[in-house]
């Protein structure tokens, strides 16, 4: 029942999160659209204080959008401030991770190839130390003399990631790893929102209901924040991406998977790069065709090695003289000095005659691959699972018998090669047990 209803709870806080999530990064794309196709307004509107204006048709209807240079001539009585769709963001993500990755620890979040945590605690621990430790790290630099550097900062927000990516991959399994690097994104894009942008907002808006000019300390307030909403901008894409992630295990489960993801938060920050750079009206197309050749690259570098046939199991056997029944004899018991009694019966072979055989034993084979499945996979691939934490199979995913494996043979092969299954090897699926089952799996 307990994992019933975490079923629920994950697919109501997934549910959320995606909504929060598109609504935060649609608002986002949208500004930075707005921002950048913003047109030299007519005088009159100059004068008002307008430093650009937009027109656009949509849903039947006419909109006419302008933005200030400081402050309007009047402050509105409702103002919109566009703040909760990241908050909301950073919420729902975060009971997502305590729901999957530690109430579910020893599934998801550990895997004890790479740190023998001894209990879900001191993992969780870890992760939630990795997490918010990558985040103060983070505040340090952006609140320093380098976030005032924009290419000083963002060239060591790289590294600093590359170095997280990679710290990730050595703690937790690979799939909790991508989410981890996921959470440090998401934590540090809420944060820049909490801590930078809003409190800009905030000065500006104040110094205009009192009707007073912004000093040099509303001045940083504000540097900073761009620096903070650059950062956002460029980490949209690279977020994106993990957040669906989990759905490819070809991604996280690769052999060097923190270096797959490094590689493509590079290419889609490249190619939001391009959009930046198209919105601001200068066509760069290098932005766009590079992300493209190193996607194709990134393709080819990560294919699978090819299957090995599963050798034919064998056992030496007699030869057919060997194995023909012995002549039945009344000859006694030998007793010492009787040379006539040790002698070979008629129709017998001697030991000289006998010669090995080998010959296949499919049964054998099918008993032994059959053994793995069941102590490996079927705990949790089962009509009723026997691993703690699975109410029901994974996506109603039954392998227990060789026709359940035919039938789902792709899946399988699939699964097995990208180390997707078991999930954190939590059954301890050995590498080798992993060939047999591969290759069995693709000769069915």
């Amino acid at each position: 029942m307990g994992a019933y209803l975490l079923d629920w709870l994950s697919l109501f806080f997934r549910w959320f999160h995606v909504i929060a999530g598109v609504a935060w990064i649609g608002a986002s794309f949208y500004f930075v659209w707005l921002d950048m196709s913003l047109q030299k307004p007519p005088e009159w509107k100059a004068k008002k204080g307008i430093s650009g204006d937009l027109w656009a048709v949509h849903g039947g209807g006419f909109y006419e959008i302008a933005k200030y240079k400081l402050e309007p001539e009047e402050m509105p009585k409702t103002l919109h401030w566009f703040k909760w769709e990241a908050y909301t963001t950073w919420l729902t993500g975060m009971a997502m991770l305590i729901i999957v990755y530690y109430i579910n620890a020893t599934a998801y979040l550990i895997d004890p190839s790479k740190v023998d945590f001894g209990s879900n605690v001191g993992a969780i621990s870890t992760s939630l130390l990795f997490l918010f430790g990558s985040y103060f790290i983070y505040e340090v630099i952006v609140r320093s003399n380098v976030g005032k550097n924009k290419l000083a900062f963002s060239i060591t927000i790289f590294i600093l990631m590359i170095i997280a990516t990679w710290g990730s991959y050595q703690l937790f399994s690979d799939r909790a790893s991508f989410i981890h690097v996921g959470a440090i994104l998401g934590t540090i894009m809420a944060g820049n929102v909490f801590f930078g942008i809003m409190p800009a907002q905030r000065a500006l808006v104040d110094c205009v209901r009192r009707g007073v000019k912004p000093g040099p300390d509303v001045a940083a307030l504000a540097l900073m924040a761009r620096n903070r909403s650059l950062m956002n901008n460029y980490f949209t894409l690279p977020l994106i991406f993990i957040m669906i992630s989990n759905h490819y295990p070809m991604m996280y489960s690769h052999a060097h998977g923190w270096l797959v993801l490094v590689f493509v938060g590079i290419i889609t920050a490249t190619a939001r790069h391009y959009f930046n750079e198209k919105h601001l009206g200068r066509q760069k197309p290098k932005f766009l065709v590079i992300p493209a050749i190193a996607t194709v690259l990134l393709i080819i570098w990560m294919r699978p090695e090819p299957i090995k046939p599963l050798p034919v199991p064998v056992i030496p056997v007699a030869s057919a003289t060997e194995t023909a029944a012995p002549a039945p004899t009344d000859t006694p018991p030998a007793v010492a000095g009787d040379t006539a009694a040790v002698a070979p019966a008629a129709g017998t072979a001697s030991s000289t005659d006998t010669t090995a055989a080998v010959v296949p034993v499919a049964s054998s084979a099918d008993d032994a691959i059959m053994e793995i499945v069941h102590t490996k996979c079927s705990v949790c691939h089962a009509a009723q699972p026997t691993q703690p934490g699975f109410s029901a199979p994974p996506l109603g995913f039954i392998v227990q018998t060789p026709e359940d494996m035919k039938i789902n043979k792709a899946k399988i092969v699939t699964a097995l090669q990208t180390n997707y299954m078991p999930l954190g090897n939590i059954t301890q699926l050995s590498d080798e047990e992993r060939q047999q089952l591969i290759a069995y799996t693709s000769g069915l």
